[in-house]
């Protein structure tokens, strides 16, 4: 891998690092620095899509006002970078405690990001978070772990 791969990959790797950081502070605006304008999101939240970076953090807005404590982890990513575009995906868990005082463990879920580089900075272009489903049943498998 060249330096410049290995270089862009850490840029990643620090800028899916601001989700986890920016969801600890519930910092909408350190969020948004993650993100690009235009970035399209399906998130296991309605609607099937958010669209622009306004409707992603309103999304983490909506967070941010069940839990009063949040915790983000993120593991198992695994980047393909190109030149001006990456995708990679992992596993990611949000839990903490809930606005009530109830702590919760969270869920994992299945996460793809793709991202684009935009004047040098690498951005999430769009984002997919998801969960297996029974198909019997019609319900979200949401006990799975890595």
């Amino acid at each position: 891998m060249s330096t410049q791969a290995l270089d862009d990959e850490a840029a990643i790797r620090s800028r899916l690092d601001g989700i986890v950081e920016g969801l600890r502070a519930k910092d909408l605006d350190r969020l948004r620095q993650v993100y690009a304008a235009d970035v399209v999101s399906f998130d296991v939240e309605p609607p099937l899509q958010h669209v622009g970076v306004d409707a992603k953090l309103a999304n983490w807005a909506r967070v941010f006002a069940v839990f009063a404590e949040v915790r983000y982890e993120l593991r198992d990513l695994d980047l393909t970078v190109g030149d001006t575009v990456a995708f990679g995906h992992g596993f990611g868990r949000l839990s903490g405690t809930l606005a009530d005082g109830t702590a919760t463990a969270g869920m994992w879920v299945r996460a793809t990001f793709c991202l684009r580089k935009d004047g040098g900075t690498w951005l999430v272009a769009h984002d997919q978070v998801s969960v297996p489903l029974d198909l019997r049943t019609g319900r979200g498998l949401t006990d799975l772990e890595p």
